[in-house]
């Protein structure tokens, strides 16, 4: 799983060579350089509409990478630039700070060099930039951590993401002029087969490395003495058309980064049901009976829980008009126990958890209010339906496509059977790789 780095030569030719002592000048007085993470997300993409904050996979795209940045704990500042405030306020949501961009450089014709030169003069402070496309949901905080030790450590002044390709490469026929085509890479006469040939390094945009002197100096963000670092296909996911967006859900929903929890562990989940199980609303016969609608996906979606030892329990609000008999009606049809929770859920359900000897990343936890934001946030893994509003939403680890009652449970079920697949996959692999120590 290991990544390679290597160096390639210097910009303008010359033989790669260790720099000169001057170069350590760049630290600050402090003995420490500043390093700042910065995502560029202008608001105006052509391919798809703000396409920044659009939700891939339960999270808006931008957080995918937000968090590998935070979580890697090596930056000083995590940085989004952007004009437009709705992705400024989902960025504030994240923790991240915001460089609100000038309209210069935030034109169609504005580029990425432009825009972190603009920053870097604005952040004096800032001694090496990471910049992070947003467009790669599938970027891991090992991946920051051991790019950025090449210049930490190894004193590269730039360093970029590429992944290995084998791909055949042929000059493009210009009809009108009768040209014929011919190979770029390869001898028609003597195809390699892949196992024979090292492939070419392509650049998969996820992170760029560099210092303020390459970019406002030399304005390069690959110059002076560059290394590039090796990610594996199963990471290099970018998303530029709506084509792109199916496919990189499932490769995220796979290979991405979905925090510090170990969701493998789950063994207790606690569900809603007004909003969740249900669409909110109860109805009323003329005899005045009560009535909930459940969608059979979702008790489909409990019992494959149930099915895999996790333990489900659904909550009812002291707010809910519902009767016994109702609650007692919830409990045959879905197997699990109803609990009755208070304005704050979490003082109910902390009493459970620490019963059953669990800690809050070993629970799932699906809510669809303000009242639902603690116990989301605690939860190793959490849910909302689709039609949540924002503060739940901006508080849960996924967002599901389906609405409350229209079978977002039975979707929060198999993410949560998707991720203990993944955890599994990985223990395996672990266990392969100290045996071949």
């Amino acid at each position: 799983m290991a990544a390679r780095k290597r160096c390639l030569p210097a910009a303008n030719g010359a033989p790669d060579v260790p720099p000169p002592p001057a170069r350590k000048q760049q630290i600050r007085a402090g003995g420490e350089r500043h390093v700042a993470a910065l995502i560029l997300a202008r608001g105006g993409s052509k391919g798809i509409q703000l396409k920044n904050i659009k939700t891939l996979a339960g999270v808006p795209l931008l957080n995918w990478v937000l968090r590998a940045a935070g979580d890697s704990g090596v930056f000083h500042s995590v940085w989004v630039s952007t004009d437009h405030d709705e992705i400024e306020k989902v960025a504030k949501s994240w923790g991240a700070k915001v460089h609100r961009r000038s309209p210069e450089v935030s034109r169609d014709s504005s580029t990425s060099l432009e825009t972190i030169q603009e920053f870097v003069r604005q952040n004096p402070e800032v001694d090496v930039i990471c910049n992070i496309q947003a467009t790669s949901p599938c970027l891991h905080p090992f991946h920051v951590k051991e790019a950025l030790e090449m210049i930490t450590q190894q004193d590269y002044d730039s360093v970029f993401s590429v992944v290995r390709r084998h791909q055949f490469r042929w000059q493009e026929v210009k009809k009108e002029s009768g040209e014929l085509t011919k190979p770029l890479n390869l001898d028609p006469a003597n195809r390699p087969r892949r196992q024979d040939w090292n492939g070419e390094l392509c650049e998969n945009g996820s992170i760029y490395f560099t210092t303020r002197e390459r970019i406002m100096k030399d304005g390069l963000l690959q110059g002076g003495k560059v290394g590039y670092y090796e990610m594996l296909p199963e990471y290099s996911v970018d998303i530029d058309v709506d084509i792109d967006w199916p496919v990189a859900e499932q490769r995220v929903l796979r290979y991405g980064y979905f925090g510090r929890v170990t969701p493998e562990v789950v063994s207790l989940m606690f569900c809603n049901v007004s909003g969740c199980l249900t669409e909110g609303r109860i109805f009323l016969s003329v005899s005045g009976d009560e009535m909930v609608s459940i969608n059979t996906r979702d008790t489909a979606g409990i019992r494959m829980l149930q099915k895999e030892e996790v333990e489900v329990m659904l909550l009812m609000s002291s707010e809910d008009p519902v009767t016994q008999k109702l609650v007692d009606q919830l409990s045959k049809r879905t197997g699990c126990k109803v609990l009755q929770v208070g304005e704050e859920p979490l003082n109910d359900l902390k009493v459970i958890v620490e019963q059953r000897k669990l800690e809050w990343k070993d629970v799932a936890y699906m809510g669809n209010d303000k009242a639902d934001v603690n116990c989301l946030n605690l939860a190793g893994l959490s849910a909302v339906p689709g039609n949540a509003p924002t503060v739940a939403i901006n508080a849960a680890k996924y967002t599901c496509h389906a609405a409350g009652g229209m079978g977002s449970v039975r979707e929060f079920a198999e993410h949560i059977l998707l991720q203990r697949e993944k955890a599994k996959s990985k223990m395996e692999q672990d266990r392969i790789d100290c045996s071949k120590k």
